[in-house]
C-alpha cells in the first residue's frame, strides 16, 4: 500500500510487512524502535505482522525501516492488500515451521519412550542409552528450537527479553543439566514423578526428554497459532480476493480482454452470464440480476437495467451487460471496503494497549520470579534437581503468548466476519464504545425511508380514470424538475410509452405548476393553488386530503379544465425491515429515536410505522449535532444511524456513528462503522457484533490473566512437571485463538439477539 497523505494534516502514512516477530513483546520493541525516529508515530499488531506509522514527510522510508532492522527484525513496505509477496511469505514461515515441528516430533517421541521407560525401569538400561538420548535431542534443542534461540539472542542483544528468552532458557537449561549429570555420571538421587511413577536413581538423562518434548509441543501450538492466525488474517482481507482479475472492454465496438489496471473511467466494458463485474459502474445497456452477496451480504440477486449502479467484485447471474466504468482502482467501491476493513484492526484498542504493556513487564518479572523460585527450593533443603525443576516450569509455563494473541485475533476475525457482512468497523474504539450505547436515533430520509418520493396512490374523480389522471399530471410535470413532479413522470414512464406534449407550462414555486394539454388547462399542486385559481374542492375529496395528509403523505391535486380530476398520493417509501430492525434493536434493550426535517405530522406517521415512539422532528440538517449533543448532555450514549450524505456532523457528534453508505459514500470519514447493504436490519446486527466481538476480547483476556496468575504458583510449588506446562502454554495459545475464530459463525439476525 502506497503511503498516503491525510487530507487533514501533513502526516503520511505508510504500513510495513514485519517479520521475525515471535511474540507480543516483539512487537512492543518493534513499536519503541519505531517511536524514536523523530517525527513518527508507529502502532505495530503482532497478529498481523504489520506497523501502521504515521510520520512528517521528513522522514523517509529507510529511515522506519533501518528502525526496525536495528531492533533485530525484518520490515517491507506494504504496497497493496492482499499482495502474492505477502502472502508467499507467511506460507514459507508456515512451511519452515512444520518442517522443524515434524523433525522435532519424529524425534521426541522414540527419546520420549526410551528415557521415560529406561528412567523407570533400570533393568532394561543397556550402555550408553544416555548417549543415545543425547543424540536424540540434540537436533531438536538446536535446529527445532533455533527460532526461539534466535530470538533471545536478539532481546539479549538490545538488553531486552521476550516470551521467547523464557522458551530458550528452559529447553537450553533442561538440556545443559542433562549433559552435566552425563559427565559427572549422574547422581543416585530418585527423579521426579511423571504422573504414572518416579523416575529411578540415575535417570537424571531425563530432562533430555523434557528439553525435547517442550520443544515440541511449542513448536506445535505456534505451528498451529500461526495456521490460525492466517486463517483470521485472510478472512480479514477475503474482499481482496473478488476483485476481477481482467475485464473485457469493449473498443470500437471489439471485445478485448485487457487486465484491470487499464481499465480507464468512462470506458465500456461487458460482463458475460457467470463473470464478476470488474469495476463500479453504470449499466449502459442489458437487463440481468446481480449476485450482490459478497458484498452487501444481501442473499437476494438484485434486477438491473439501464441507467442502474452496479458495483465491481459483484457477479452477473443471467443476461449480457454493457457498463460504463465510473469507477476503478482504488477508488471503487470494493477497494474502499477493502481499505477500510485492513485499517480497522490497525489501531489498538484501550484494552489492548494495557495487554501489550503487561506482556512488556512480564517477562523480567518471570526472570526473576524464576530465580527466586530456585533459591527459595534450595534453602528449604530440597534437592538441587527438584530446584532445578520447579525453576523450569516457572520458565516455561510464564510464557504469556496468549495474553498477546487475546486482542488481535478476536478484533481480527471481528472485522474480517463483519466485512463479509456489509459492516464495516473503522477500528477497535467503535468496538468499546459500542458496549455503553443505550439509545440509537435514527434519521429518517434516506435511512429509514429511501429519499425517493414515490406515488403511492391514484384517486380520480368527477369522472376521470386513474389513467387519464395520471396522464394529464404527468405531461405538466414533465417540464418541472421538482422531487415532486419527477415521481409523478417516473410513475407514467412505468406505465405509458408516451405522453402528451404541454404548452404553455408555468412553474408556481412552492405552489404547483400549470400548463395546457391536449388543449386543455391543467393545474398541478396543493390544495391551496386550486383554491387561489377559482377551482372548488368538493367536501369528500377535501376530507380525503386530510385523510392521507394524517399519514404523512404528500397530496397533488390535479384539476382539469377548472375541475378537480383526481388526487394523487406521493409519499418517501419506508425501507423494507425498518420495523424488524426497530423491533430487534427495542430486543437488545436499546431505546430509538427518529429524527427527521419533516413537520412533525410526517415524523410521527413514519415512527408509528416502524415502532418507534420518540421522535424529534423539524430539525435541520445543520441542527442534527446539536439534537445528539442535547441527548448527550441527559446522560445518554448515543449511536446515530444516517444515510452518510448530509449527516457528518451528527456522526461525528454521537458516541457512536453508523453510516448507510451508498456509492462513494463508502469512504465517508464521520462514522465509526460504515453499513454497505442498505436495509436497516444490519444495524442491530453491526451492534451485536461490535458486542460480540468485544465479548470475545474480553473472553480472551480473562482466560489468558487467569491462566498464567493461577499456572505460575502451581509451578513455582513443584506441582506442575515441565513437559506439561510446556503443552498447557501452548494450549492457551490455541484456546485463545480458537475462540476468536469462533466469531467466524456470526450470521446477525435472530440467532445472535442479546441484552446490549
Amino acid at each position: 500500500m502506497s503511503p498516503t497523505t491525510s487530507p487533514d494534516t501533513t502526516e503520511e502514512r505508510v504500513e510495513l510487512v514485519l517479520t521475525g516477530m515471535t511474540c507480543a513483546a516483539c512487537a512492543a520493541r518493534v513499536e519503541r524502535a519505531l517511536n524514536k525516529v523523530d517525527g513518527a508515530r508507529a502502532s505495530v499488531n503482532f497478529a498481523t505482522e504489520r506497523a501502521v506509522v504515521h510520520h512528517e514527510p521528513s522522514v523517509t522510508q529507510d529511515q522506519l525501516l533501518d528502525a526496525v532492522q536495528r531492533a533485530g527484525y525484518q520490515a517491507t513496505v506494504r504496497r497493496a492488500p492482499g499482495d502474492a509477496e505477502q502472502r508467499e511469505s507467511r506460507f514459507a514461515q508456515v512451511r519452515e515451521l512444520r518442517l522443524r515441528l515434524a523433525v522435532a516430533a519424529l524425534l521426541a517421541v522414540p527419546l520420549g519412550n526410551i528415557s521415560i521407560t529406561l528412567a523407570l525401569v533400570p533393568a532394561l538400561r543397556f550402555p550408553y542409552w544416555e548417549l543415545l538420548c543425547l543424540v536424540l535431542a540434540t537436533p531438536v534443542v538446536f535446529w527445532s528450537a533455533a527460532p526461539f534461540h534466535r530470538a533471545a539472542l536478539r532481546a539479549l542483544r538490545h538488553g531486552s527479553s521476550t516470551m521467547d528468552t523464557l522458551v530458550s532458557l528452559g529447553v537450553l537449561a533442561s538440556y545443559g543439566w542433562s549433559v552435566f549429570s552425563l559427565l559427572l555420571g549422574g547422581s543416585a538421587e530418585p527423579g521426579y514423578w511423571l504422573g504414572f511413577g518416579a523416575t529411578a536413581g540415575g535417570a537424571d538423562a531425563v530432562y533430555l526428554e523434557v528439553a525435547a518434548g517442550v520443544t515440541t509441543f511449542l513448536l506445535a501450538g505456534r505451528y498451529f497459532e500461526m495456521r490460525s492466525r492466517h486463517s483470521a488474517v485472510d478472512l480479514l482481507t477475503a474482499l481482496d480476493g473478488l476483485a476481477a482479475k481482467d475485464v473485457r472492454v469493449l473498443r470500437a465496438g471489439v471485445e478485448t480482454v485487457i487486465p484491470i489496471g487499464r481499465l480507464a473511467p468512462g470506458e465500456l466494458f461487458v460482463v458475460r452470464p457467470g463473470e464478476k463485474i470488474a469495476a463500479d459502474g453504470r449499466v449502459d445497456r442489458g437487463l440481468s440480476t446481480v449476485d450482490t452477496s459478497a458484498i452487501t451480504g444481501e442473499s437476494m440477486p438484485a434486477e438491473v437495467g439501464p441507467e442502474m449502479t452496479v458495483v465491481g467484485g459483484t457477479i452477473n447471474l443471467s443476461g449480457r451487460l454493457v457498463v460504463v466504468a465510473t469507477a476503478v482502482g482504488a477508488r471503487s467501491q470494493l477497494a474502499q471496503m477493502s481499505a477500510l476493513a485492513e485499517r480497522a484492526q490497525a489501531g489498538k484498542a484501550r484494552i489492548q494497549r494495557l495487554a501489550d504493556r503487561i506482556c512488556a513487564i512480564f517477562v523480567p518479572v518471570v526472570l526473576v520470579i524464576t530465580a527466586i523460585t530456585f533459591v527459595s527450593w534450595l534453602v528449604t533443603g530440597h534437592a538441587t534437581t527438584e530446584a532445578f525443576r520447579a525453576a523450569i516450569a516457572v520458565l516455561i509455563i510464564a510464557c504469556p503468548c496468549a495474553l498477546g494473541l487475546a486482542t488481535p485475533t478476536a478484533l481480527m476475525v471481528g472485522v474480517g466476519r463483519g466485512a463479509q457482512l456489509g459492516i464495516l468497523i473503522k477500528g477497535p474504539e467503535a468496538l468499546e464504545t459500542s458496549r455503553g450505547i443505550d439509545t440509537v436515533v435514527l434519521d429518517k430520509t434516506g435511512t429509514v425511508t429511501t429519499g425517493r418520493m414515490t406515488v403511492t396512490e391514484i384517486i380520480p374523480v368527477a369522472g376521470f380514470d386513474s389513467g387519464q389522471l395520471l396522464r394529464f399530471a404527468a405531461a405538466v410535470e414533465s417540464a418541472s424538475e421538482h422531487p415532486i413532479a419527477a415521481a409523478v413522470v417516473a410513475r407514467a414512464d412505468a406505465e405509458f410509452t408516451t405522453l402528451p406534449e404541454v404548452e404553455h407550462f408555468t412553474a408556481l414555486p412552492g405552489l404547483g405548476a400549470r400548463g395546457e394539454v391536449d388543449g386543455r388547462e391543467v393545474v398541478v399542486g396543493r390544495a391551496t393553488l386550486l383554491s387561489d385559481n377559482g377551482i372548488m374542492i368538493d367536501t369528500t375529496t377535501s376530507e380525503r386530503i386530510v385523510e392521507a395528509q394524517h399519514t404523512g403523505a404528500t397530496v397533488v391535486v390535479v384539476a382539469v379544465g377548472n375541475a378537480v380530476a383526481g388526487l394523487l398520493v406521493i409519499t418517501d417509501v419506508i425501507k423494507s425491515g425498518a420495523r424488524e430492525a426497530v423491533d430487534q434493536l427495542h430486543r437488545i434493550g436499546l431505546r430509538t429515536m427518529l429524527l427527521s426535517g419533516d413537520n412533525e405530522v410526517t415524523a410521527n406517521a413514519v415512527a408509528a410505522r416502524i415502532g418507534i415512539t420518540e421522535v424529534s422532528a423539524g430539525v435541520l440538517p445543520a441542527e442534527k449535532a446539536a439534537a445528539i449533543a442535547e441527548l448527550q448532555a441527559a446522560g445518554r450514549r448515543v449511536a446515530m444511524v444516517g444515510d452518510g450524505v448530509n449527516d457528518a456532523p451528527a456522526l461525528a457528534t454521537a458516541d457512536l456513528g453508523l453510516a448507510m453508505a451508498r456509492g462513494t459514500d463508502i469512504a465517508l470519514r464521520s462514522a465509526d462503522i460504515i453499513l454497505v447493504r442498505d436495509d436497516l436490519r444490519v444495524v442491530p446486527d453491526a451492534v451485536l457484533l461490535a458486542h460480540q466481538t468485544l465479548r470475545t476480547i474480553h473472553g480472551n483476556l480473562g482466560w489468558a490473566f487467569a491462566y498464567n496468575l493461577a499456572a505460575i504458583p502451581l509451578a513455582a510449588f513443584g506441582l506442575l512437571n515441565p513437559l506439561i506446562a510446556g503443552a498447557a502454554m501452548s494450549l492457551s495459545s490455541l484456546l485463545v485463538v480458537a475462540h476468536s475464530l469462533r466469531l467466524r459463525r456470526f450470521a446477525g439476525g435472530e440467532g445472535n439477539t442479546e441484552q446490549a
